[in-house]
């Protein structure tokens, strides 16, 4: 099991999170918390590059639709950059692709 690591980044639209390892049952409620300390504005963009992402279950998942809860609370959007294929798979099968904006893996 790869711990996760999350690296925040300030940008000119909104906070940027970078997750690298594995978003499971053990490690999710820590992107959980990490997002909702993060002070969004209306208007704002956050976006989470999934570039390092190794695994993702469907505690990952719900953390991410947490995050999307969060941006939409504070009027803000919210971006997945970088979606690995097996992720990206799972979130079509499930209609989550038409839930949240993906982008490519730039930063946004």
């Amino acid at each position: 099991m790869s711990p996760l690591n999350i690296i925040h980044d300030d940008t000119a639209t909104g906070p940027s999170l970078r997750v690298i390892g594995e978003l499971d049952f053990d490690q999710a409620a820590g992107l959980r918390q990490r997002v909702e300390q993060l002070p969004l504005l209306p208007g704002q963009c956050l976006v989470i590059d999934l570039s390092g992402l190794e695994y993702c279950d469907s505690t990952g998942i719900t953390a991410l639709l947490a995050a999307r809860h969060h941006a939409h609370t504070a009027h803000a959007d919210i971006v997945l950059a970088a979606v690995p294929a097996n992720l990206m798979r799972v979130l079509t099968l499930v209609g989550l692709d038409r839930v949240f904006t993906i982008g490519p893996g730039d930063g946004v």
